[in-house]
């Protein structure tokens, strides 16, 4: 399958170029919660759709995490930035690590929000059911938003983030996705990889939390760290935007590799 022309919106004139990727449940509109308190003097963010999603709910594809991440390097090369850093939340973090995977000597530092590690997600039957019917279920994404934040959350923000979910996702893509981001293990491709890489999570998610990251991220990356925000869940975006934004921010500046300007 042949690149695409990924939807985005660019945002600041930093010289560190940002591609940040969304998960699962929702297009690029997950990260419009942190969007206003970004530091655009020093950072210069791409937020695009991914085929299925948005801008791109009707796009053709695959809707893998491999094709994912030839169209996030594509998209790269559209802007003309030779080097970058990348932001993936959930399933967006397994398309960031596949773009590691192909084009390691052009990524600066890596993040993952609640990151699916680049093992898949080995789904009991019970949460496979769950998660393979949220397609035609609303119900299900529901409930797999309020377990993954623990079960804390107003009803009326779970209904609306139901709501968005059913609004921006073709409901195809949104179940092909599913196959690739929990089944694929290309971990090998990743491990050893020296790019920085943070992992930050949420205490209340119970399905992507710190144990996971110590048995995956922190043993692949050889320069892993791992941030728990402990008042969040899977959505760290709206449950704690501007510690998201503190964590990932001070992260990404600790770079030191110049202005990255390209």
């Amino acid at each position: 399958m042949a690149s695409f022309a990924l939807p985005h919106v660019l945002l600041g004139d930093g010289p560190h170029k940002v591609i940040a990727v969304h998960g699962w449940l929702a297009d690029r509109s997950a990260y419009a919660p942190v969007l206003a308190d970004l530091d655009l003097a020093s950072f210069r963010y791409a937020v695009p759709d991914l085929r299925g999603y948005g801008e791109a709910k009707d796009a053709v594809g695959a809707y893998t995490a491999s094709e994912g991440a030839a169209d996030v390097v594509a998209l790269a090369d559209r802007l003309g930035w030779d080097r970058f850093s990348l932001i993936g939340h959930s399933m967006g973090a397994s398309v960031a690590q596949r773009v590691l995977a192909i084009a390691p000597h052009r990524i600066r530092r890596l993040v993952g929000v609640s990151p699916v590690p680049a093992s898949g997600l080995d789904l009991p039957p019970e949460q496979w059911e769950l998660f393979s019917e949220a397609d035609r279920l609303p119900e299900n994404r529901r409930a797999i938003i309020d377990i993954t934040t623990g079960g804390v959350r107003p009803a009326a923000w779970l209904d609306r983030m139901v709501a968005r979910s059913l609004e921006v996702s073709d409901a195809k893509a949104f179940r092909t996705w599913l196959d690739s981001w929990a089944r694929e293990d290309f971990h090998d491709r990743i491990e050893g990889s020296t790019v920085p890489a943070l992992a930050v999570v949420g205490a209340l998610d119970p399905a992507l939390g710190a144990d996971l990251m110590r048995r995956t991220w922190l043993r692949w990356y050889a320069r892993a760290e791992l941030t728990e925000l402990p008042a969040s869940g899977h959505y760290a975006m709206d449950e704690t935007p501007l510690a998201l934004i503190r964590a990932v921010e001070d992260f990404l500046r600790a770079d030191g590799g110049g202005s990255g300007a390209s």
